[in-house]
């Protein structure tokens, strides 16, 4: 038996991956990173402080609920949280209103979901218990929420998956880490550093194959990467292409029973903050609801500086599909005039810088994160095996309450390191 420590590649270095890769190199593996982009982070994106005066967040931004992988990683890291606070507010085409988060039918809504036994997508839940025009404010509601922020698919997307999320009302607290997420992605990377695991960038991984009682990794350009066990940590989409080992292959196609959605991001600074003098009521407001273009809009707030962050979600997103950035920033602007009665001159005047991103567009991600179909569970459980050296982990792996976001990915890779060193 050999007495070299095992070689584990870890393919993408976002959270998932660099939290693997830490726990396993700390425990003395020999650790290799693939990354495809020049940097870390995946769909962590660090914006530059320069354009916006702070590290904003092109990618995943809020902490949302306890996270309590993430919260123990910030303490590590020296990193702390701002909450979100102030009023959340609408705009019906005509009028601002504080947004009121109750529904006559909330309880209701609430009684239906407690006798749920049986799972089934919210299209069909939404028609079965709640059809006719006097719930019709429920069901925009509802799937405004789902498309929204979870970027899911309302006829295909989970019902009992949703339900803990419709039952609190959305109402968990969520935070900001201050500095960005890109902090955390820094800390991570250094981290592994530190422990002996390399990071290459440009590293676009195109096969795996087990070979000689052990396993090669190939990139595009032919460069080979021979080791003992592999992490797959990239997002669902980019499976497809990647040739695996025959068992490796009848596991991932599990991945299309899970959801993935996608996210469009638009940051505008400006030079005031032009919506605060025009209304001072909208002095404390956090997000902002229309059926804009860009249909949800959020600040800073309590920091003061004068962003704008817009956000498209779902499967209506592909109604924007032919955009580049100026032209979803464009629409941005035309989505704030409409909704400020403004010009979109005016508005555009007072901008100082932009960036735009649609996550469906990014080549190596092909969307922003991952939501639960009726079918989801039992993928999950097959994609999370750890039979055979190749191993997946992300976001989309994980079977608590907050899939998709980064405390998922990061827990997930947390299980997957602790499976490796098991054994």
């Amino acid at each position: 038996m050999s007495d070299k420590p095992e070689h584990i590649i870890v393919v993408g270095a976002g959270a998932a991956g660099l939290m693997a890769a830490r726990e396993v190199a700390r425990a003395g593996r020999t650790v290799t990173i693939l990354e495809a982009r020049e940097r870390c982070g995946g769909r962590i994106h660090s914006l530059p402080a320069s354009e916006f005066g702070y590290p904003a967040d092109g990618g995943a931004e809020f902490v949302h609920g306890e996270a309590n992988v993430t919260r123990a990683l910030l303490r590590e890291a020296g990193l702390s949280l701002q909450e979100i606070e102030g009023t959340q507010w609408s705009f019906d085409g005509a009028k601002f209103s504080r947004e009121d988060r109750h529904d006559p039918h909330e309880a209701e809504l609430h009684s239906v979901l407690s006798a749920l036994k049986d799972d089934l997508t919210l299209a069909e839940f939404l028609r079965r218990h709640f059809a006719g025009d006097k719930y019709a404010r429920l069901r925009h509601s509802v799937e405004r929420m789902v498309e929204g922020y979870d970027a899911a698919d309302p006829a295909r997307a989970s019902t009992l998956a949703l339900r803990e999320e419709w039952m609190d009302g959305g109402r968990r607290v969520q935070a900001r880490i201050n500095g960005g997420y890109g902090a955390l992605i820094e800390f991570l990377a250094a981290e592994c550093r530190k422990d002996g695991a390399a990071i290459r960038f440009g590293c676009v991984v195109s096969g795996i194959e087990e070979k000689g009682g052990g396993v090669a990794v190939r990139c595009a350009g032919s460069d080979v990467h021979g080791c003992d066990r592999v992490i797959l940590t990239v997002p669902l989409p980019l499976l497809r292409d990647i040739a695996l080992p025959a068992a490796a292959r009848a596991k991932a196609a599990a991945a299309d029973d899970i959801g993935f959605g996608n996210v469009i991001k638009i940051l505008l600074r400006f030079a005031r903050p032009w919506w605060r003098e025009r209304n001072q009521d909208l002095a404390d407001m956090t997000f902002l609801l229309s059926d804009e273009a860009v249909p949800v809009w959020w600040t800073r707030y309590p920091d003061q500086r004068p962003v704008l962050t817009g956000w498209f979600g779902g499967p209506r997103t592909a109604e924007l599909q032919s955009l580049d950035p100026q032209g979803l920033i464009d629409a941005g602007i035309e989505s704030l005039a409409a909704i400020f009665g403004l010009s979109r001159e005016d508005i555009a005047r007072d901008l100082v810088a932009a960036a735009a991103t649609n996550w469906a567009h990014d080549c190596f991600a092909r969307g922003a994160y991952s939501w639960a179909t009726p079918r989801t569970r039992a993928a999950q459980a097959m994609l999370a095996r750890a039979d055979g050296p190749v191993l997946l982990s992300g976001e989309a792996l994980y079977r608590g309450r907050d899939m998709g976001t980064v405390e998922a990915a990061l827990a997930s890779g947390l299980e997957t390191a602790e499976m490796i060193l098991r054994g």
